[in-house]
């Protein structure tokens, strides 16, 4: 940290702390990883018939064996001790979409009269939190509160830091008394073991070796930070993570010069602080950089198993967040904070691979010779088209309706992008000609100084909701707040549910007497054939697409989050969850009545924070000018800003009324019914109160203006 900024962060009252600085080794050798309890640190402190135990639960899915529990508790108590912890934890994953703990001492007292440290393998293995104040989606009675978290070995115990002090915690699942998922994790696990079941079989086919197989993910996280100071001055991003007023400022990101651009030092800081320790808890970190929008950043990491990216990444946005405050920032993960600039979403790079690191969607030099990646992509292609509702349904929110299909995201219609090559290569299987499709070749830069450099044989799509990027899938429409777990959830099933179909269709063309080659080959037209309408690789925001999607192609446009939220629990997705045990008729119908109440309750808040801020603040600032103006010697200008500021705030005041009997309308005894009330009511009647609103931020003088505006928030120093 250099003088400048120490002299600046003392003048700002900035709550920073100068960290140990370490070298580029010792973060590579010493800090990664360094608050995980990893399997060697296990390996270290357990017997090695324990070791051997745990690892086959580990690696190879075995159920644990309650035996070991009591040793593998000693040894992470003591681990957790080394490392200064003095409580643990059972972390978990509510349906509120975030995270949840209870800290617990290590203490315990004695009948001496002193203390010891204890954790048992019973309190290890599972928990009884309080269940009644967590959403269930009537699961549970309010009065019925037990509920149990279990502990998931497939996600490594991990030590969080505080100021004063050091947490174990401990990934777990959550459920009811009953035995049913009240978290996000359980579904996402149980996903994992049917695309394994699913998958394997085919690769038997193929005569791959393969002992387990599971999904690998790496989450974008985009977000903005503003300064605290302007936060705590905006009650609006204070209750609800976005602005509901604002006017438009005279640049926003008009001359495209943030993205990748110079990052300013003091978010530089506090990115190099997050990294830190986000290596610490082992969360392999890869990227930063600006983002499109001022004030808008990106951090991305490399691939790991999805339910450890799953942990990983909610872990990042706690991180991202505390870590802002440190240097007087405030990390914004809404997926919308400002209008009229782009909004931050969530890339999910989704692929799968073996226990033996192959990636099966890794095309090689010649993807059209290779068989298993074009009956792996057949497949996908299959999975989104038949539950393009599903994938629609996972990244539903209303924060995520700002952003989808604006012109900055991908559009609320599901397509695939492949990409130049491997749609050529899909066509001619189609048409028979087969043959070498578009080959990869090098990119002249028209310099002789200037190496050549590999071209991709196709482009990338910005603008396509679920695209292919080379060995992955980038599923782009996830928003910035949300959890993966859900939307990976579904990814997981959706594909395993069309492997599996392919996987029956090639065992019978090669029980006919079919050789791989020619099977596989029928196998990947057929499929390319009946559902080639969701591929699409053009421009995802124009008009004609969404004419073309609908009409022409039969797409699904479910264009905002309760068009889609009714079909969860269609027949067709219960069926599907059902039989691969993901989900139960009675955990999806409590998600989708979460969903409603969450998107309800989310509104609701927006609704009577916009009624208060305007009736509170805005309206008297806009009176107040008013009442100065009337003081001053009236000439033509005054005259003219008085009556402009007049008939805007007469607007602002009538919207205000309005907005007012919105709120307090129920809209119906339901929650889906209250749901759509904020959506066709209360959203339009907070929208008329911001334009009025807006109109005063231009006129009225700028000392009496109550909050901080776009042109002071968006660009960060």
């Amino acid at each position: 940290m250099n003088q400048d900024f120490e002299v600046v962060a003392a003048a700002r009252n900035w709550r920073v702390d100068v960290e140990q600085q370490y070298t580029p080794s010792e973060m590579i050798g010493e800090v990664f990883g360094s608050d995980v309890l990893t399997l060697e640190t296990l390996r270290q402190r357990l017997s090695k018939p324990m070791f051997k135990s745990l690892q086959a639960t580990l690696e190879r899915g075995d159920p644990l064996d309650p035996r070991i529990a009591d040793a593998v508790a000693l040894a992470m108590k003591t681990w957790a001790m080394d490392k200064g912890a003095t409580h643990y934890t059972h972390w978990f994953q509510p349906l509120t979409g975030g995270t949840a703990e209870k800290h617990d001492s290590f203490l315990a007292p004695s009948s001496d009269g002193t203390a010891l440290a204890q954790f048992s393998g019973s309190e290890l293995i599972q928990a009884e939190p309080d269940a009644s104040s967590f959403p269930s989606g009537g699961l549970r009675a309010t009065f019925e509160a037990r509920g149990y978290t279990a502990w998931d070995p497939s996600s490594p115990a991990f030590i969080m830091r505080h100021a004063n002090g050091a947490t174990l915690c401990i990934p777990t699942a959550f459920a009811s008394w009953t035995g049913e998922a009240l978290d996000l994790k359980t579904p996402l696990l149980r996903s994992i073991e049917a695309l394994n079941k699913a998958v394997v079989p085919a690769l038997n086919l193929f005569e791959t070796p393969v002992g387990r197989v599971s999904s690998s993910l790496g989450a974008e996280q985009e977000y903005f930070l503003i300064d605290e100071d302007y936060f705590y001055r905006r009650p609006d991003l204070v209750m609800t993570g976005r602005t509901l007023f604002g006017a438009k400022p005279p640049r926003g990101q008009e001359l495209e010069d943030h993205y990748f651009g110079a990052i300013p030092d003091r978010v530089l800081s506090f990115m190099t602080d997050a990294e830190t320790q986000l290596y610490a808890l082992g969360i392999p970190v890869k990227t930063r950089h600006n983002e499109v929008a001022p004030g808008q950043f990106e951090i991305a990491p490399i691939y790991e198993q999805s339910n450890v990216a799953a942990d990983h990444q909610q872990l990042t946005m706690q991180i991202l967040r505390n870590t802002a405050r440190k240097y007087g920032l405030v990390a914004l993960m809404h997926e919308k904070p400002f209008a009229g600039i782009n909004g931050s979403g969530k890339h999910c790079n989704w692929s799968m691979g073996t226990d033996l690191g192959d990636n099966l969607l890794e095309p090689g030099a010649t993807p059209h010779e290779n068989l298993q990646f074009l009956f792996f992509c057949s497949a996908i292609i299959k999975a989104v088209d038949e539950h393009q509702d599903l994938l629609r349904i996972s990244v539903a929110s209303a924060s995520n309706d700002h952003r989808l299909g604006a012109n900055e995201a991908p559009p609320a219609i599901i397509s695939i992008f492949l990409g130049t090559e491997l749609t050529e290569i899909l066509d001619r299987i189609s048409s028979g000609q087969g043959g070498r499709g578009q080959v990869a070749g090098f990119l002249g830069l028209g310099s002789s100084v200037l190496p050549q450099i590999p071209r991709h044989a196709g482009d990338r799509n910005r603008t396509s909701p679920f695209a292919f990027t080379g060995n992955k899938f980038e599923f782009r429409a996830v928003g910035s707040l949300q959890s993966i777990s859900f939307p990976i959830t579904v990814l997981n099933t959706v594909v395993a549910d069309a492997v599996q179909a392919l996987t029956t269709d090639l065992k019978s063309r090669l029980g006919s007497g079919q050789d791989l080659h020619t099977a596989v080959g029928e196998l990947v037209k057929t499929t390319y054939d009946a559902h080639k309408r969701v591929v699409f690789n053009g421009d995802g925001y124009a008009d004609e697409w969404h004419q073309e999607a609908e009409h022409g192609r039969g797409l699904l446009n479910m264009r905002t989050s309760l068009d889609a939220i009714a079909h969860l629990t269609d027949a067709k997705n219960a069926e599907l969850f059902s039989r691969y045990s993901v989900l139960s008729d009675r955990e999806l119908a409590a998600r989708q009545e979460i969903m409603y109440d969450i998107y309800f309750k989310t509104v609701n808040i927006e609704g009577e924070t916009t009624e208060s801020v305007a009736a509170t603040q805005i309206m008297p600032a806009a009176l107040a000018y008013l009442a100065e103006l009337s003081g001053i010697k009236q000439g033509r200008a005054a005259a003219a800003i008085s009556e402009e500021v007049a008939a805007a705030a007469d607007e602002m005041y009538d919207a205000v009324c309005k907005l007012r009997e919105e709120n307090a309308a129920e809209g119906g005894e339901e929650i889906h019914e209250k749901a759509h009330h904020m959506q066709q009511n209360v959203l339009p009647a907070m929208q008329a109160v911001r334009v009025a609103a807006d109109k005063l931020e231009k006129v009225v003088a700028a000392k009496h203006w109550p909050m901080p505006t776009y042109r002071q928030m968006l660009f960060v120093k």
